[in-house]
């Protein structure tokens, strides 16, 4: 029996595509991103142009931020990243919910007095407050429920100051829900009109951890990330969940039946910029995460971060392409084949040729493509990289 393989050529990006998905964005492919934090967030609120269908499966282990107050104060899971990337897929236009939209992402002020900040929410929750009193019952009422659920818990402590309101709107539904993720996700995604599927990767309230190559480990994704505290001063050695924010204590996590649905319908999977540890890595840590990326055939896309990452200072192109491989495998099986786990690696076309050095080697394609525009520059422009991710489907 002869085995035939048919291939596909295609340009780069692919008018015929673009022009199709562009006209009817509703029945645009289903593109499953790896992700986390706000690197995709320009990317997610382009890709709505072109596809109301895209999965995101978010880190909740943010233990920084707006997380981190409500992390400490309810023992859950970071619902920072989460609300991001929940309303930069949010219908923004007049046919969505724009005054739930502005609610959403609205913040109290950083220098606010804290008696005052209490009174604006006590409004929000009776209905009075302006920013919620155009929204339309039965949406208005329920969005008072999740709030007054967060006040009535909200330890004394609780500083405000600089608090999304969207986040502590998720925060009351979580507890609302017998401390479940899941269903205030869907009941938001509802509420502002989520053009696409917003999912935590898994549902289990952890933290990231690292061990260094100098022997040190440091836990919790505030310290990992080189933003809110000094770069790490030494590269990675061991990447894992944790299960608090105190000693090291290595946990591990399952991946929920529903994101295996979610990745099986999926057209494409793209291993997203991003911070290389805490936002793509951490997504691949839950038990079955590999097994599943490498039963389902269909393209298999890495975007390297573009800029500083400090979490991968002294890193290659090549060395990150082998650390991601090494984590899937650990779940997928150490010989499993690559392609199974990774098709393509898209750069920008600046990138220079010794820094893809090894990926010939390891028979793993490299496409380059000018996604940098003036613009945008250093980062990839969304418009280039969205039409160059759909003309692969």
């Amino acid at each position: 029996m002869t085995e035939i393989t048919i291939t596909r050529s295609v340009r780069m990006p692919d008018p015929f595509r673009v022009e199709r998905f562009l006209s009817n964005p509703k029945l645009g492919p289903r593109l499953l991103f790896f992700s986390g934090g706000s690197a995709l967030n320009g990317l997610s609120q382009t890709l709505k142009r072109y596809t109301h269908n895209s999965i995101h499966l978010v880190t909740p282990f943010d233990s920084g931020g707006s997380s981190q107050g409500l992390r400490l104060a309810f023992d859950m899971p970071a619902i920072g990243d989460l609300r991001s990337r929940l309303m930069a897929l949010a219908d923004e236009t007049v046919l969505g919910h724009p005054d739930v939209f502005r609610l959403f992402t609205h913040r109290f002020a950083k220098d606010g007095e804290s008696r005052d900040l209490a009174a604006q929410l006590d409004a929000m929750i009776a209905g009075s407050h302006p920013r919620i009193a155009p929204i339309d019952a039965p949406m208005r009422t329920l969005i008072q429920n999740q709030l007054g659920t967060f006040r009535k818990a909200c330890p004394p402590s609780f500083d405000l100051r600089g608090a999304s309101i969207g986040n502590l709107i998720l925060a009351g539904g979580y507890l609302d829900q017998n401390q479940q993720l899941e269903p205030i996700i869907f009941l938001v995604a509802k509420l502002v009109g989520v053009q696409g599927t917003v999912r935590a990767v898994c549902d289990d309230n952890l933290h990231l951890g690292a061990e260094l190559e100098s022997g040190g480990t440091v836990i919790g994704q505030h310290l990992l990330t080189g933003k809110e505290h000094p770069p790490l001063a030494s590269p990675v050695r061991e990447f894992f969940l944790n299960r608090g924010l105190g000693a090291p204590d290595p946990v591990s996590a399952d991946f929920p039946a529903r994101n295996r649905t979610l990745l099986k319908s999926s057209d494409l999977i793209c291993y997203a910029p991003g911070s290389f540890y805490t936002s793509l890595v951490a997504n691949l840590l839950p038990e079955g995460v590999g097994r599943a990326i490498a039963a389902h055939t269909v393209p298999k896309v890495y975007v390297p971060a573009l800029g500083d990452d400090p979490e991968t200072r002294g890193m290659t192109l090549a060395d990150k392409v082998g650390c991601l491989l090494g984590y899937l495998r650990r779940d997928a099986g150490k010989d499993c084949p690559t392609e199974r786990l990774l098709n393509l690696v898209i750069v920008d076309r600046s990138t220079p040729e010794v820094d893809l050095d090894g990926l010939s080697e390891a028979g793993i394609p490299v496409l380059r493509l000018d996604l940098v525009s003036e613009g945008s520059a250093p980062y990839y422009d969304p418009v280039r990289l969205s039409e160059a991710l759909v003309s692969l489907v």
